[in-house]
């Protein structure tokens, strides 16, 4: 409780805190239209072959010509005859127009660009027989979200929070930026690459070091702020992407700001409690002076000395003598079992989670209003969660959202595919609820892992996150021996893993671990609770045994 007593004394959730979590949190908005850029950047607007050179594309009877139909009348979008056919008219817009020779469209394509103007699909025709190098450009993103997070986590509990942060804002807006005037699509995709690496260092980074900074009691509201800022932004994915249509400019504008976040990112202050836990305790005394001063508590920083800081941190400076690695979270037996559930419960909602926001087109209605309604559950469904994190505990609340979402998506798999509404309100449902789970997840891992591999050990729940990202669009993918295969998988994943939940220790109201001591001294304190518990319970029981027998 040091390090929590003199965050009070110097003035709790001041001046410092209040700026500082403001601007830390501000460029999460614009995360959140990374991660989902390409429901509407790679989005697939109608389209068919194009006809030879020569062909008269004003008079539609020599379009028509050339264009097989399929069996609902439409034109086939990746077919084209060898020659033109004519054939009868279509008055029911059912019948063929011949039955000669087809071809894979060798003119290329013609799009519908009325919704669209331009996408990256459009661009360089990734339709037809190049279809999966669409979803192979969000994959390779997510898998340098994985990397990322592997990388950052690792990164800023060995140089620090703010340093690593400052250089992700960096990759962001370079990276993104030259994603916007990527020449080609293999370009593209290493820029996206590298932006999700980013991403996630940003991420990591924004959630620890606000939570470092801030007491115990505050902690639940900074995580459910945190939440509500993503969820801004899937508003403001849905606006940017309606009022800019062409994929780089849109790619750009979502890029660009980043470069404002590195430049006052150099004023953040970095987290004394991953100064004292890395020994350095002049930095540390110096930092708390500064926050000391913006909060104004002069008298009280001015108090402060090398000997008060030494006698009330002498655990965090414990710390400081063995940094650990991310082997430790296999090597000690208290973090492993942390790590294998966290991890479990990490997969299991990021999985989810992208098997239904990353198929917009799917829902059959306007790819904006379906981002706006995902973006506006978000706002009931994370309130619930907080009260039930602040006031029940994390458990509770992680294990709820778990559960209700798998259930939702498990019922969607049994729905009619006519009954749309029902469809789309479950799918709904269970995005606010995955997005709850994230809420809490995140503040969940920073609370349960010790300091000195805090970072260490988000890095991997997100790693972890990012595999089940990478895996999602896999599963989709079953789709094709049953149709509600990927349902049934989305929704058994999520409600399996809220079983890992009754391992973890609850967490409201405790103080930050500082070391792997500390872990084991709170399991141990958890057990010797349930102990005295089931002791003052035996007399109890015996007492209504005898009542019985009379």
């Amino acid at each position: 409780m040091a390090f929590n007593d003199l965050l009070l004394q110097l003035g709790g959730v001041g001046r410092f805190q209040k700026i500082q979590v403001t601007l830390v949190i501000l460029p999460l908005i614009l995360l959140a239209s990374h991660n989902t850029l390409q429901n509407f950047t790679a989005a697939i607007p109608t389209h068919h072959c194009r006809p030879p050179a020569d062909t008269n594309l004003s008079e539609d009877g020599d379009l028509e010509a050339w264009l097989p139909r399929d069996g609902q009348g439409r034109p086939e979008s990746c077919l084209l005859f060898t020659s033109p056919q004519r054939g009868p008219p279509f008055p029911n817009g059912t019948e063929t127009n011949g039955t000669g020779a087809t071809e894979p469209c060798p003119h290329g394509w013609i799009y519908d660009n009325s919704t669209f103007p331009s996408t990256i699909v459009t661009e360089w025709d990734l339709v037809c027989s190049h279809r999966a190098l669409r979803q192979l450009a969000q994959s390779l993103y997510m898998m340098g979200v994985l990397l990322g997070a592997m990388t950052f986590g690792c990164l800023a509990d060995r140089l620090g929070r703010q340093k690593v942060l400052i250089f992700n804002y960096l990759q962001t807006a370079v990276s993104g930026t030259c994603a916007a005037f990527a020449p080609n699509f293999p370009a593209y995709c290493a820029f996206r690459f590298l932006s999700g690496m980013s991403t996630a260092g940003v991420v990591l980074n924004c959630m620890t070091l606000n939570v470092e900074w801030m007491p115990i009691h505050t902690r639940a509201y900074v995580g459910t702020l945190t939440g509500y800022v993503y969820s801004l932004g899937q508003f403001l994915l849905a606006g940017m992407a309606y009022a800019v249509p062409h994929w780089r400019y849109l790619q750009l504008l979502v890029s660009a700001p980043f470069f404002a976040f590195f430049i006052y990112s150099w004023f953040f202050i970095e987290s004394a409690r991953w100064y004292a836990s890395s020994g350095r305790l002049d930095l540390t005394l110096r930092n708390l002076q500064r926050v000391a001063w913006i909060n104004g508590k002069q008298e009280e920083g001015a108090n402060l000395s090398m000997e008060a800081l030494q006698a009330s941190l002498k655990k965090e400076l414990t710390t400081g003598k063995s940094q650990a690695s991310a082997l430790e979270l296999i090597r000690c037996p208290a973090l492993r079992r942390l790590f294998l559930c966290l991890s479990m419960l990490w997969f299991a909602t990021s999985f989810a989670y992208y098997g239904l926001v990353m198929d917009l087109q799917g829902f059959g209605v306007s790819i904006y209003l379906i981002q706006v309604i995902f973006g506006a559950v978000d706002l009931p469904a994370k309130l619930v969660s907080f009260l039930v994190i602040n006031n029940v505990g994390r458990r509770p609340a992680q294990m709820a959202s778990l559960l209700l979402a798998g259930i939702c998506i498990l019922i969607n798999g049994v729905v009619p595919k006519d009954k749309s509404i029902v469809r789309t309100s479950l799918a709904v449902l269970g995005k606010g609820c995955l997005a709850s789970s994230f809420n809490c997840i995140f503040l969940y891992t920073g609370e349960v892992y010790p300091t000195m591999i805090r970072q260490t050990g988000l890095g991997m729940g997100s790693t972890l996150a990012r595999v089940g990202s990478i895996v999602s669009p896999l599963v989709s993918m079953t789709a094709e021996l049953y149709p509600s295969v990927p349902l049934f998988i989305y929704g058994a994943v999520p409600v399996a893993a809220s079983a890992a939940i009754a391992l973890l220790p609850e967490t409201l109201g405790q103080p930050l671990p500082d070391t792997v001591q500390d872990v084991e001294n709170r399991r141990g304190k958890t057990r010797k609770q349930q102990e005295e518990l089931q002791k003052q319970m035996v007399p109890l029981q015996a007492s209504a045994q005898v009542k019985n027998l009379w």
